[in-house]
């Protein structure tokens, strides 16, 4: 059993949308989950539909939508202070030595985080490229292994994923913390349902891919 789980992403929602079944399971095993959040997603383009936030209600509003959902999920908050769709811009070492200070603090025994390069958003793959080279550092005897979710084309280079997490124990709480990220999912998934309603064999497809958490372990050489 793990003594600590650590999840790195970049956006407030990217821990619920990408693996919040897996972290929940992790926490209602009692094994202790943190979710270092890289931004408050200040560049973000949904604000609500109809519209309840502005440019600059955004930053705070995500915040308190990420607080409630990591409540939800049973996971501890840590903000990074980054800011939102800068991160490939950043010096390496910086953004390295911030995830390092957290690895050297929390000493996680897994890391969860996106493929540094199948991640899809450059702020997913900037940030999990840190996890990478902050793991790469340590004595291999020390490494936590590294658990990546990856999206798009380059899946079809990564193969089958390595590790499948079953999460329909938790997907009433995976539900439930999506739905807190109101300003990014109340449009998406009113769109969703209506699409599904009107496709059966849509709704099956979702439905199953709703109870899975697909994993790819990152293998440092």
């Amino acid at each position: 059993m793990h003594r600590h789980v650590l999840c790195v992403m970049p956006h407030p929602d990217d821990e619920t949308l990408s693996s919040g079944g897996t972290l929940a399971t992790y926490a209602s095993q009692g094994i202790p989950v943190t979710y270092a959040c890289g931004t408050l997603g200040q560049l973000g383009r949904n604000m609500g539909k109809p519209l309840f936030a502005n440019r600059e209600t955004l930053p705070v509003l995500r915040e308190q939508e990420l607080r409630e959902a990591c409540r939800i999920l049973g996971v501890n908050l840590r903000l990074m202070g980054l800011r939102d769709k800068t991160l490939e811009f950043m010096n390496p070492d910086v953004l390295t030595a911030q995830v390092s200070a957290l690895i050297d603090e929390l000493k996680p025994t897994l890391l969860v985080t996106y493929h540094p390069l199948y991640g899809v958003h450059p702020d997913h793959c900037a940030l999990g490229a840190a996890v990478v080279r902050a793991v790469a550092a340590m004595p291999p005897e020390a490494r936590p292994p590294i658990h990546t979710r990856a999206f798009g084309s380059g899946l079809s280079k990564l193969g089958e994923p390595d590790i499948v997490m079953d999460i329909r124990p938790v997907l009433d709480v995976k539900m439930a913390a999506i739905r807190a990220h109101r300003s990014q999912t109340q449009a998406m998934l009113a769109e969703m349902e209506k699409r599904l309603a009107e496709d059966p064999a849509a709704k099956e497809q979702a439905e199953a891919q709703r109870t899975r958490e697909p994993f790819w372990i990152y293998q440092i050489e």
